[in-house]
């Protein structure tokens, strides 16, 4: 996990894909985090990704540098710790502006049964479960 933290975090933004009644949708994500032994993201409670989240948790992320590339597919599960928010704001304190620990909207969401996939044009697949 932390091999797919360290690619996640240098690519900078990666994408993150969630079901939206049967229709796909695909927004950039920024933020990345480990806390408590999992793999974090975040988001607002107001956005349509945690609406989607909410109804169907299953998700695939994608994110690519350096002519390699690597997809995640698992299931997201919403941690309502108030500790977990503020190591996540801590992480990333440009959020600080927007989002606080106790705003009722800040989510932290972590990947449970992730299966994580290497790529490259170079190289075998390299799986990454976790």
């Amino acid at each position: 996990m932390q091999e797919v933290f360290q690619f996640i975090k240098q690519a900078g933004t990666y994408f993150l894909a969630t079901n939206d009644d049967g229709q796909p949708r695909v927004r950039p994500f920024g933020t990345v985090h480990l806390f408590d032994g999992k793999l974090y993201f975040q988001t607002g409670r107001s956005k349509n990704v945690s609406r989607q989240l909410h109804a169907d948790p299953r998700l695939e992320l994608c994110a690519a540098q350096d002519g390699r590339w690597l997809r995640i597919e698992a299931t997201a599960v919403l941690d309502d710790r108030r500790e977990a928010r503020v190591s996540m704001l801590e992480a990333y304190p440009s959020l600080q502006a927007m989002y606080s620990p106790d705003d009722g909207n800040t989510e932290v969401w972590y990947l449970r049964n992730a299966t994580a996939v290497f790529y490259s044009f170079t190289e075998p697949p390299r799986t990454v479960v976790f």
